[in-house]
């Protein structure tokens, strides 16, 4: 089984593997590659055991990081048209096209959604304030159409949630369509 032995990481497995390649004939010795080998999975093996805070959100330098990240959502727009043009022409039949489809529809209302928060964010002054936890924020005034439709948009995962519910059950229904059936089992 010497294919499984090049995906373990040892010495010796490693030594084999670098002693096919013709190119790497010129390290002057196994031991300095152990060492080295060694060395580099103890460094990299600390990142694991002492890991930094990896945030979720990225807020975006500006303006630049806001203008990739529009053309971002216009881009992806456009694939979501793209996708759910090339499945309603198709000539595809079952659950998880119809599924699909609906999935594209959420999602491009999403992308819209998103869109407008991120070009209203720059007009506003002063954020949305949690008063005890994100259902009961509110807008610290005074009111404006501008923070309103920003309080409106940061609801969008009202949106998102439903729209990657349809793609799992979408991307489900086509996995149990492809499969093949035992004879005598009746489809539920």
């Amino acid at each position: 089984m010497k294919g499984k032995q090049i995906l373990c990481i040892s010495p010796c497995t490693l030594s084999t593997v670098l002693s096919r390649f013709s190119f790497l004939s010129t390290i002057s010795s196994l031991s300095t590659l152990r060492s080295t080998s060694f060395f580099l999975g103890v460094f990299f093996s600390c990142f694991l055991l002492e890991p930094e805070n990896a945030w979720a959100l990225q807020s975006h330098g500006a303006p630049e990081g806001l203008y990739v990240h529009q053309m971002a959502h216009v881009f992806f727009f456009l694939a979501l048209v793209y996708l759910y043009w090339d499945i309603r022409r198709s000539s595809f039949s079952g659950k998880g096209w119809v599924y699909l489809k609906v999935f594209c529809v959420f999602m491009l209302i999403w992308n819209i959604v998103a869109f407008v928060g991120h070009a209203v964010a720059l007009h506003i002054d002063a954020h949305i304030i949690p008063a005890s936890g994100y259902l009961y924020s509110r807008i610290q005034g005074p009111i404006t159409l501008h923070k309103v439709v920003f309080f409106i948009t940061k609801f969008d995962h009202v949106l998102a949630v439903p729209a990657l519910f349809f793609l799992y059950v979408g991307m489900r229904s086509l996995y149990r369509s492809s499969v093949k059936k035992p004879a005598g089992k009746a489809e539920r």
